[in-house]
């Protein structure tokens, strides 16, 4: 683990040598997915729709219980097979929330079913993405601390506005700009980190 105490408020350096922002170095879990999935691309359908589901739940909450209950998640909806979702009825519904390995909110599971059917209907237009990804924009932030990073964008607020028109929910900036980090939308890895740059979608 991470010595924290002796590094700086930004980026930590962890034991194998390399840094990370203290949130990649509180938990193993938190490292192994920054280290590996965090802000890598994603060009699937089911992938994104994943992720524009958990950036969902995640609203309001912390980043590692979602992880934790990750493959809760995938059981509880079907391994995020967007087809299977969109037919799920009331009473998947009232199953759904009683379970108690994922987050039982009633606005975000019947979210999750409503954006399933949304992404079955976007696939008419080209699918869910080639229209998320044509949101990316022209150049990506540059933080050199956590204060550098920002929460929305124009384009992640763009891209909520459109999502909606598209019949999903649950999709404000904020959440559609944390789902552009995590897809390699945009590269907010502190310059510095070991990762800054590991997507192949940007070049500083």
């Amino acid at each position: 683990m991470a010595d924290i105490l002796s590094a700086s408020d930004d980026l930590v350096t962890g034991d194998d040598g390399l840094k990370r922002p203290p949130w990649a170095a509180s938990s193993e879990l938190l490292r192994e997915y920054y280290d590996h999935e965090w802000g890598m691309p994603v060009r699937t359908e089911q992938g994104l729709y994943e992720r524009l589901c958990l950036e969902g739940f995640q609203a309001g909450l912390s980043w590692e219980l979602i992880l934790r209950r990750r493959e809760a998640f995938r059981d509880a909806f079907a391994r995020f097979d967007p087809e299977r979702v969109a037919q799920f009825t009331t009473a998947e519904v009232e199953q759904l929330l009683v379970n108690p390995n994922i987050i039982r909110n009633r606005r975000k599971i019947e979210a999750a079913i409503k954006n399933a059917r949304a992404t079955v209907q976007l696939r008419a237009e080209g699918g869910l993405v080639d229209f998320i990804w044509s949101f990316k924009p022209e150049k990506t932030p540059q933080p050199h601390s956590l204060a550098d990073v920002p929460s929305t964008s124009p384009e992640s607020t763009a891209l909520a506005k459109a999502l909606k028109k598209k019949g999903f929910s649950f999709v404000g900036p904020t959440v559609c700009f944390a789902l552009m980090e995590a897809i390699g939308m945009v590269d907010t890895h502190l310059v510095g980190s070991h990762r800054r740059g590991s997507s192949g979608v940007w070049a500083d």
